[in-house]
């Protein structure tokens, strides 16, 4: 219940701001500033104690405290390596970031393309730090983490052997940033083994909050030149390589002088007129800072001397700087792979750039109530979170006829805090998502949660294909205007995991996560005495005795009875706390007991749950299993979210994810008390209330 409570406070706090770029969460509620401050106060230097200078924090197997490889690792302080450290020499640079015994270099590879791009990296990485002005032994950095800007502190204890680093280090001996940018990112995923193994767009995501989405070159859409110069105009990130097929060819250099196997960044997409025609040209900068390609369109290639001399000069600077054109034709056929990551309103600070529109959902796959898996498994797959899109504007230069005008989005779906669970032997789940059109006829009656039967009459209109074990799978697409479902699954059933669901539309899109509307109209039997035959009454003053009245111990009883009669539903029987929650319910005159017409009404009730219970048990097990009971809450009156879903299976069904039938009226009546509770309490109708301590203990031990 705790855990419940917290989520709902975070929930709160990020919809106030917390967790965007100028408020960063304080990860693990260290404050940097504080705690720097009174470091120079006490003149000690900073001991992080959440991530300590000893073997856990470097990893579990083959960084474990027993490996080879952890032997003779002292952790010693910059101060204690060299005798002038700096924090940043001269800037930030690609030599800043040398590799060491880590298998990351796909995160060095991140690192090292942001050092292109000064704003984004100052942002990870705060100004104002130093080994000189107030130093303390504590530094921060800050990180994007599925939706939330969080602000990781740690202390300048890195791991040596033999007085040198023993991961990444600077070209420059004294300068120790990007070590400490590692250490930061090793402290967030649990280890610096967590590290190894990863996409060079993981880091860049981890670093910008953008989207990464990746084309290879043989295969590019059609509309490729479109696609960057779109997102050169919307400040995203873009890369490219050319594939090797052996280690000897790393950084090989060609003949046309480019670099295999080496990250070169696109800055420029124009098109000119060349002899007449039109050409399309795009720019790209070796990071190396010279070794420029030399064939057509190059800085001195003589196709410059065929464009108009205004254009030539505002396009070809002829300075070996590491910057050249080519044309996009060579582009394509001498790159293997072309990355964007496209950037969020969040990061970008330019308001000259054309931003995307995004929306995020954060969500959970669990076991018994969300996790669905596939389209393979219909049973199960209906009951996967949902969540809904309106596309409405299309895009300024939309493809298609004017009477079918199409919208791009981008959607990513991103499976959280898996480095983390590496160390208990878990590794990336395999995941993908289904988008379908929702029908015109259907567009204001999907509120609720879609059921089986919409997945049986509609097939996909566009998917991630085929299910894949990456931190994040994304798709490009362009659609017709309308609404939209989008169904994030992982492969298999029965797998929890926590996601996060990303949006990005060229116009504004309308989003809602779906089933997300809670209410209730549980059955109300109409009773009066006129309504109750004299067989009933005679039956009722014999079960009740003199008094007239049931009490929860005379009511376990009799249900118990009837309920062991059964053959066609199975149950353990109804506990003394159930009961006294049924009378709880019915108890209208405040005597702790049911009269004739209130264990009339609780009777009609139960007939009702019975045959509600039986109707959702297909496979007439005589149990219902934990997704047939979406089905059974559903056809009870009860409107219900995945978490109040995922909350009921964890209270009432067993390892086996089956509710028995006393199980099952045990959750209606708690569900009508609870419903009941909170409307009478409800006064101004807003679907708010607000309670002090003693009257919240009453409300939730009746």
């Amino acid at each position: 219940m705790s855990r419940v409570a917290a989520r709902l406070c975070q929930e709160r706090a990020v919809a106030d701001g917390l967790g965007s770029n100028k408020n960063a969460i304080k990860y693990l509620k260290q404050d940097y500033e504080a705690l720097k401050q009174q470091c120079l106060q006490t003149g000690t230097l900073f001991k992080d104690e959440e991530f300590p200078a000893c073997p856990s924090a470097l990893g579990y197997r083959d960084l474990g405290p027993y490996s080879f490889k952890t032997q003779g690792i002292i952790w010693k302080r910059p101060t204690e390596l060299c005798a002038n450290p700096q924090f940043i020499v001269g800037g930030a640079t690609r030599t800043d970031v040398c590799q060491g015994e880590l298998g990351d270099c796909w995160l060095l590879a991140a690192i090292a393309s942001l050092t292109l791009n000064p704003d984004v990296l100052y942002r990870v990485v705060p100004k104002d730090q130093s080994f000189q002005k107030d130093y303390a032994g504590i530094f921060h950095f800050q990180f994007w983490q599925y939706g939330e800007w969080v602000d990781v502190v740690v202390d300048d204890r890195l791991p040596t052997k033999n007085g040198k680093l023993v991961f990444v280090h600077s070209e420059e001996g004294n300068e120790f940033w990007s070590a400490l940018l590692e250490k930061a990112y090793a402290k967030l995923n649990g280890s610096y083994e967590a590290l190894t193994g990863g996409s060079t767009m993981e880091g860049f995501e981890d670093f910008t909050g953008g989207i990464s989405e990746s084309y290879e070159l043989r295969r590019a859409p059609s509309n490729l030149y479109q696609i960057i110069q779109k997102a050169l105009r919307a400040g995203s990130l873009l890369g490219c390589s050319i594939d090797i097929t052996a280690a000897a060819e790393i950084e090989a250099i060609t003949s046309l002088k480019l670099v295999k196997g080496h990250a070169y960044s696109i800055t420029g997409a124009e098109e000119v007129y060349y002899r007449g025609r039109p050409e399309k040209l795009v720019r790209l900068r070796n990071p190396w800072g010279e070794v420029e390609w030399t064939g057509a369109w190059s800085d001195n290639a003589p196709e410059w001397n065929y464009v108009d001399p205004k254009q030539k000069q505002a396009l070809d600077k002829q300075v070996d700087d590491g910057e050249f054109w080519m044309a996009f034709a060579d582009f394509q056929r001498q790159f293997s792979r072309l990355e964007i990551c496209n950037l969020t309103p969040d990061t970008l600070t330019s308001n000259a750039v054309n931003k995307w529109d995004l929306t995020l959902f954060n969500g959970q796959w669990r076991r018994g109530s969300t996790a669905g898996g596939c389209q393979n498994y219909q049973a199960t797959y209906w009951t996967n979170p949902q969540f809904k899109i309106r596309l409405d504007e299309p895009d300024d230069d939309h493809e298609g006829s004017l009477n079918e005008p199409c919208c791009t989005i981008l959607v990513g779906l991103m499976q959280k805090n898996r480095r983390r669970q590496k160390r208990m032997g878990e590794g990336l789940l395999s995941i993908g998502y289904s988008l379908y059109q929702i029908p015109q006829e259907l567009e204001n009656d999907t509120e609720i949660h879609a059921s089986r039967a919409f997945f049986t009459r509609h097939q996909p209109a566009a998917r991630t294909d085929p299910y894949m074990n990456l931190r994040e799978v994304s798709c490009r697409m362009k659609l017709p205007r309308g609404e939209y479902l989008i169904v994030p699954s992982t492969f298999e059933p029965y797998k929890n995991g926590e996601f996060c669901l990303r949006v990005f539309a060229e116009k504004c899109t309308k989003t809602r996560m779906m089933g997300d509307v809670v209410s209730a109209k549980p059955y109300e039997p109409c009773v009066d005495n006129k309504d109750i035959d004299d067989e009933f009454k005679a039956l009722f003053q014999k079960l009740s005795g003199e008094d007239c009245e049931v009490t929860a111990v005379e009511l376990q009883t009799i249900l118990n009875r009837v309920l062991a009669k059964r053959k066609d539903v199975k149950s353990d029987g109804f506990n003394i706390n159930t009961c006294r929650e049924m009378i709880s319910l019915l108890d209208t005159d405040g005597t702790g007991t049911l009269g004739l017409l209130e264990f009339k009404t609780l009777w009609m009730k139960i007939q009702k749950y019975l045959a509600i219970y039986k109707k959702v048990d297909r496979d007439y097990s005589g149990t219902m299993d934990s997704h047939e009971m979406r089905n059974a809450l559903r056809e009870a009156g009860f409107t219900l979210n995945d978490q109040v879903q995922h909350s009921i299976v964890t209270r009432y069904a067993c390892s086996k994810l089956t509710i028995d039938f006393d199980g099952f009226v045990a959750c209606m009546i708690r569900l009508e008390t609870l419903f009941k509770v909170f409307h009478l309490l409800d006064k101004d109708k807003n679907g708010v209330i607000q309670l002090s301590l003693p009257e919240w203990l009453c409300c939730t031990l009746v």
